[in-house]
């Protein structure tokens, strides 16, 4: 009976879960079209609060919790809940600004102290060189800050790029954020099967590709990241095989009066073995490097909220 009653369960969960994906859908829409109306920074605030308000009552509040104390062990409940209460807010704002990414990238070369992006001189020459130098390259970012600038930056500034991103499993809340996206985005190539042969092709083209690479998945390659083992996004080590290039880590932080910072790290040089071959994984390793060194400066800016460990 009880085998009966599971099994009546798990068919009334699957019946109705495109019912439920189709109102969340609606739902997104509706709120990323209607937060186009109203003034993006008041709505970020208010997004932040939201987020700030309910986040603690997810399921994802246990996990963030659970993530944060096996990285910083040294800190105490009351330093975690304070991260964890900004991350919150931080992915509020998120929320609110990607209503309006059409229009969020505002730097101005002529006169960066009217902007709303900060850009360090050195990571302003490292973005110019990437411009002019006729070369391909692989810029590697993470879920900091609104991880959706890099991309909105590179081509404000004329690069030539092709994103990979992740669709949502939502199929109507998709075609809208595609919309937004392709506003300012560069090439957008959807993760599947055919996106290594398609971002391949777009090195080959001299593009730059562009990659969040801090999800954690299965068929990964194993990194040391915050002293445990998990398994970095294996798509830049898929291209690394097939074409060599430079590598650049870009960031984006968070700063107060609704400002951010971005910046181009220096090129990641591949790790090489014996035979001067590139050493995949620990090629992987030095750039899970680079993330955890920033997150390490921003913690309550990064998404803890997924499983990073297995």
């Amino acid at each position: 009976m009880q085998h009966l009653m599971l099994r009546a369960k798990a068919r009334l969960r699957n019946a109705t879960k495109p019912l439920g994906q189709a109102a969340v859908g609606a739902l997104t829409i509706g709120i990323l079209r209607t937060a186009r109306y109203f003034d993006p920074t008041k709505t970020a605030n208010l997004f932040g609060r939201i987020a700030r308000s309910i986040g603690p009552m997810m399921r994802e509040q246990k996990i963030g919790r659970t993530n944060l104390t096996a990285a910083f062990p040294e800190k105490s409940p009351a330093e975690i809940e304070t991260i964890l209460a900004g991350v919150w807010d931080n992915l509020g704002r998120v929320g609110a600004e990607f209503a309006h990414l059409d229009h969020i990238w505002k730097y101005d070369p002529a006169r960066p102290e009217d902007s709303r992006i900060e850009i360090d001189k050195r990571s302003y020459e490292l973005f110019t060189q990437l411009r002019l130098d006729g070369k391909p390259a692989l810029i590697f970012a993470s879920h900091l800050a609104n991880w959706e600038l890099p991309a909105l930056a590179a081509v404000a500034h004329g690069l030539d790029t092709a994103i990979l991103y992740r669709r949502p499993n939502i199929t109507s809340a998709d075609r809208i954020i595609q919309d937004m996206r392709a506003v300012k985005m560069g090439t957008l190539i959807p993760a599947g099967r055919d996106a290594p042969l398609r971002l391949a092709e777009a090195l080959k083209n001299g593009k730059h590709v562009g990659m969040l690479i801090d999800q954690y998945l299965t068929n990964g390659v194993e990194v040391i990241f915050f002293g445990r083992k998990t398994k970095a996004n294996p798509m830049l080590a898929r291209l690394l095989r097939q074409i060599e290039c430079p590598i650049h880590g870009v960031r984006i932080i968070r700063l107060p009066g609704h400002r951010f910072r971005g910046e181009l790290s220096e090129e990641v040089k591949p790790v090489r073995d014996a035979a001067g071959q590139i050493d995949i994984q620990g090629t992987m390793q030095a750039v899970t490097s680079v993330i955890e060194g920033w997150i390490r400066e921003h913690p309550d800016q990064w998404l803890w909220l997924h499983r990073r460990w297995r």
